[in-house]
């Protein structure tokens, strides 16, 4: 661990978060690099600049559906007094070796065929009667059920200027330019752009593996009966959906029970496909604790390698966690607390900037915005702590969404914010202007 974490050896030293946070990402590394099919990469972290080996588009096209001509052959055409131009073929996407286009003539082209030699501009064949020796066509009809459309003469009822319905070549992107810089996140459309490129495999770092265990004997999967004194899993769910949102590949553990030797034996087996854990409960000071008495009565040897550390923060909600290292890799282990909107808060402050760091992006961090503060009432806020409320934030102005309690989970699935009271502030009065962390 940091330096910050040595500094408190004493089990009584209270934490900011910022210290914590720190500690955190002190620690925390970026994943190793690896070469992945594009598919594969979605999702990932870009480490190379990649730069592009050819042109796009390579070659000059059409744009439409219509006639490649020489511009001064259909100078002055219109409706009254049309072009008659010689039809020499056809040039199809794909085509290696396209007719020429010379003095009185035109090819018929499709959309993204190369523009023909000769030919300057190409007119919609919306502008022409399609060698049918009529007035102006909607389109053509198909090569197959009418090949003759490829030759004869195609009246053209508009002049054309030069370039026009021509994309050129490298007017997207040149050989040579910059396509991607590193530490792009590959989405569809960076997908897309290095697949046109040509590039069929890419350097990025993998998505983090996010193993998810929530703790409790009174906890219930969804789906199932409840008996007495028991309560539904939403821990592990809503944390697990959380750290795909943040962009790592999770797994969601079902609910352990509160015993020591089955959560160490639970933790040992999920360690093969984990770059990270999270817990969820038991980090408190009751006799039912599980995850601080599983991973603090453990050797170096055993589960918890480089050992996890069980501190108290300064902030509401969310004050008891844990973090540290655990197994033969040093596995990450984040131990955050089993009230719902305790540990979502502690999830998007101390969980997903880890997450984000393994990926090796520098931008860890949910935006934050400064807001004025609405509603009917004063914020309360314990003195020295620094207070996370949920909030709906609208253009400038946030609302309190339900109370201060951290079991309050509908009042959580209405906010998009949390709206942050300052260790030094006690209470913040409507029309102040706070600071949010925009969490959608």
């Amino acid at each position: 661990m940091s330096s910050a974490a040595t500094r408190s050896a004493d089990s009584d030293h209270l934490w900011s978060v910022d210290e914590h946070l720190e500690d955190i990402l002190s620690t925390v590394r970026p994943l190793e690099p690896i070469e992945l099919q594009l598919l594969d990469a979605q999702g990932c972290v870009l480490v190379d600049d990649v730069t592009v080996p050819v042109s796009l588009p390579p070659f000059d096209n059409s744009s439409m559906d219509g006639y490649a001509v020489r511009v001064a052959d259909v100078a002055g055409a219109s409706q009254e007094f049309p072009a008659v131009l010689d039809v020499v073929g056809d040039v199809a996407a794909g085509a290696a070796d396209p007719v020429r286009v010379g003095p009185g003539q035109a090819a018929r082209i499709m959309t993204g065929a190369p523009l023909p030699p000769g030919a300057e501009a190409v007119v919609p064949v919306e502008w022409t009667d399609g060698g049918l020796g009529e007035g102006p066509v909607s389109g053509m009809r198909a090569r197959s059920l009418a090949p003759e459309g490829a030759a004869g003469h195609v009246r053209v009822h508009r002049p054309a200027e030069a370039r026009a319905h021509v994309r050129d070549k490298g007017s997207d992107v040149r050989a040579g330019d910059l396509a991607l810089e590193a530490g792009t996140i590959l989405g569809p459309p960076q997908i897309a752009l290095l697949a046109a490129i040509g590039r069929g495999t890419v350097r990025v770092r993998p998505r983090p593996r996010v193993v998810v265990l929530s703790t409790g004997s009174e906890l219930v999967q969804p789906g199932e009966q409840l008996g007495p004194g028991r309560i539904y899993d939403s821990n592990s769910f809503a944390l697990t959906a959380a750290a795909r949102d943040a962009g790592a590949i999770a797994y969601r553990v079902g609910a352990v029970a509160d015993d020591a030797e089955t959560l160490r034996s639970t933790i040992e087996d999920q360690l093969i496909r984990a770059d990270l854990l999270v817990t969820t409960g038991g980090v408190s000071v009751g006799a039912y604790d599980v995850v601080k008495e599983a991973l603090e009565s453990v050797g170096d040897e055993d589960v918890a390698g480089a050992g996890v550390e069980f501190r108290k923060l300064a902030m509401q909600p969310g004050k008891p966690q844990g973090f540290g290292s655990i197994g033969p890799d040093h596995t990450p282990l984040l131990a955050l607390p089993g009230n719902p909107v305790s540990s979502y808060v502690s999830f998007e402050l101390f969980v997903r900037p880890a997450v984000r760091a393994l990926m090796g992006l520098t931008d860890l961090h949910r935006p934050r915005a400064r807001a004025v503060l609405k509603g009917d009432e004063a914020l309360r806020s314990p003195k020295g702590r620094r207070q996370f409320l949920r909030g709906a934030y609208t253009d400038g102005e946030v609302t309190p969404v339900g109370g201060a309690g951290s079991h309050l989970i509908a009042a959580l699935a209405q906010a998009d914010a949390l709206i942050v009271v300052p260790e030094d502030a006690e209470s913040v009065e409507p029309g102040a202007e706070v600071e949010v962390v925009l969490l959608g």
